[in-house]
C-alpha cells in the first residue's frame, strides 16, 4: 500500500492561492492514478481532481475547473494541487489518494471515493472571506 503525506495547507484570504503537495512512498508510483479529495465540516468527502500515471489525462470537479491545477512529478514521486482564486467554500481538509491496484499505466481517472485504496491523513485549507 502507498504511504501518502500531504503538506501545504493553511489559512488564506479569498482570492488567494495555495499549493498542496503529496509525497508518495511506493515503488510503482510512476504507474498509478492519483487524486485529491476534500471534506468540509459536516459534508461527505468529495472528488476534487485526479490524473493518470503520465499526467496526460486530468479530471476536475466542476466546482474547481479553471481555478485548480493538478500535476505530478514522477521523478519526485509527488503530486501537486495548485489552487487559485480560492473561495470560502473551498475550506476543507484536502486528502491525497491513490489507486494502487489495477489501472496501471492507464488513462483511467476515477472520481469515486471507493475506487481509491490508499489515503493520506489530509491537510487543512481554510479560506477566509
Amino acid at each position: 500500500q502507498v504511504q501518502l503525506v500531504e503538506s501545504g495547507g493553511g489559512l488564506v484570504q479569498a482570492g488567494g492561492s495555495l499549493r498542496l503537495s503529496c509525497a508518495a512512498s511506493i515503488r510503482i508510483f510512476t504507474s498509478i492514478t492519483m487524486a485529491w479529495f476534500r471534506q468540509a465540516p459536516g459534508k461527505e468527502r468529495e472528488f476534487v481532481a485526479g490524473l493518470n500515471w503520465s499526467g496526460s489525462n486530468t479530471v476536475y470537479a466542476d466546482s474547481v475547473k479553471g481555478r485548480f491545477l493538478i500535476s505530478r512529478d514522477n521523478a519526485e514521486s509527488a503530486v501537486y494541487l495548485q489552487m487559485n482564486s480560492l473561495k470560502p467554500e473551498d475550506t476543507a481538509v484536502y486528502y491525497c489518494a491513490a489507486i494502487d491496484r489495477g489501472h496501471m499505466f492507464s488513462d483511467y481517472v476515477g472520481a469515486h471515493l471507493a475506487e481509491y485504496n490508499s489515503w493520506g491523513r489530509g491537510t487543512q485549507v481554510t479560506v477566509s472571506s
